[in-house]
């Protein structure tokens, strides 16, 4: 059970702030924003604007899954949430 609630939570979603605000910026700014001076730059013979408008989103969406799972278990632990 949690102790206090209102941290956990608000913690929590200083965690999923954190995870939308880089998805978005990777997705958003890198994919459609800054497209042109990123496509200056090759990776793997694409340009980078191009990789990631279709791939880097994806990984980057991949990886904070990962990230957001480790960081939850650490937040739990620190609760002391119940499994």
């Amino acid at each position: 059970m949690v102790k206090d609630n209102s941290s956990y939570w608000q913690d929590n979603l200083r965690i999923i702030m954190t995870c939308l605000i880089i998805w978005f910026v990777v997705s958003y700014g890198f994919g459609l924003v800054l497209v042109e001076p990123l496509n200056a730059i090759k990776l793997g013979g694409y340009k980078l604007g191009f990789w990631f408008a279709q791939q880097g989103s994806i990984v980057t969406f991949v990886a904070l899954v990962f990230w957001y799972s480790y960081k939850m278990n650490q937040l739990d632990k620190k609760y002391g949430v119940e499994e």
